[in-house]
């Protein structure tokens, strides 16, 4: 799992390559610290290489989103697979994010 974090101005991008799963959590979740520290107005998440993502995963993003409303930031999923829009459509996060 690769996660790479690029910062544009009012924005920033996670890109996630490969599959976070529960061994890869703990890594990814140190790479996605910037995130909770961010002032900026908009956070994405770009899964268009992303091949799987489980319970661990799924938490993650939660914890991002849950750490950027109060501050009146946007949290955006960008370029999910079928496979992983159904896993978000099973767990309700189809209703907690926005779409890109």
């Amino acid at each position: 799992m690769k996660t790479t974090i690029q910062e544009n101005g009012g924005s920033i991008t996670a890109i996630f390559e490969g599959r976070l799963d529960t061994a890869a959590a703990t890594i990814t979740e140190q790479a996605l610290k910037p995130l909770h520290e961010f002032t900026g107005s908009e956070i994405i998440f770009d899964c268009n290489e992303l091949k799987y993502i489980s319970s661990s995963g799924l938490r993650l993003l939660l914890g991002v989103l849950k750490s950027a409303k109060p501050k009146g930031q946007h949290v955006y999923i960008m370029g999910i697979s079928d496979d992983i829009r159904t896993v978000f459509a099973m767990t309700g996060f189809t209703n907690l994010f926005e779409f890109k």
